[in-house]
């Protein structure tokens, strides 16, 4: 059943559970699975039922106390509200270690959302095709972007490239920065970044990790 969506702009930890809830229900939908209720969905996600039910209102989709939620129908209209018609290109910035493991990840995985174009500066990388996409002279970046339309960028440069490389990003017209470069950026208001460290989180973990088993053997 659809409801109204709406009207303010959605935050970023509702818009990262609602991809969440996508990724659950492609999943269960490859299983067969035909209705689905918020609080099937909200133990699989981490949530309460009614959280679940909140974030699926933003997106303008109900369903029903006795099926649930439609699982194909719901995958619709998430894909609908998360993504952008007709596909979404992006830029790769960087093709280390880190770079082409993102490039093989990609492969296949998203159509809508897939890299178009990546950069560097090794003359060894340039102009090759590396799975599929098209590498590029980080002279070219500015050309490329606009010749492609691309708005969304992943940046995984050494940190003491980040900022300067991030500035040519945005002046090109991107808007959006999946940063993976060890380091916080400095961007105009309305650039939205989204940082992954993944040395501090394995820290994180590590430091928890500790601290349960002292619990434990205490």
């Amino acid at each position: 059943m659809r409801a109204n969506k709406s009207k303010r702009a959605p935050s970023d930890r509702t818009v990262g559970r609602l991809t969440l809830y996508r990724r659950i229900l492609n999943e269960i939908a490859d299983d067969g699975v035909k209705h689905v209720h918020s609080h099937a969905l909200a133990l699989r996600a981490g949530a309460t039922a009614a959280q679940v039910r909140r974030d699926l209102m933003v997106v303008g989709y109900e369903g029903t106390p006795r099926r649930g939620y439609g699982v194909a129908q719901l995958i619709s209209a998430l894909t609908s509200f998360l993504d952008e018609p007709g596909g979404q290109p992006v830029a790769l910035v960087g093709i280390g270690n880190i770079g082409r493991s993102l490039l093989a990840y990609f492969v296949g995985r998203r159509p809508n959302l897939s890299i178009k174009a990546a950069f560097d500066v090794d003359p060894q990388k340039i102009g090759r095709v590396i799975n599929g996409c098209r590498s590029f002279d980080l002279s070219e970046l500015d050309r490329e972007i606009e010749a492609q339309g691309i708005r969304v960028a992943i940046l995984a440069v050494p940190a003491s490239e980040a900022e300067q490389v991030a500035r040519r990003l945005v002046d090109a017209g991107v808007v959006g920065i999946l940063n993976f470069a060890p380091v916080a950026l400095h961007t105009p208001p309305g650039i939205y970044v989204e940082n992954v460290d993944v040395t501090m989180s394995l820290e994180k973990v590590a430091f928890f990790s500790r601290r349960k088993k002292a619990r434990t053997a205490g």
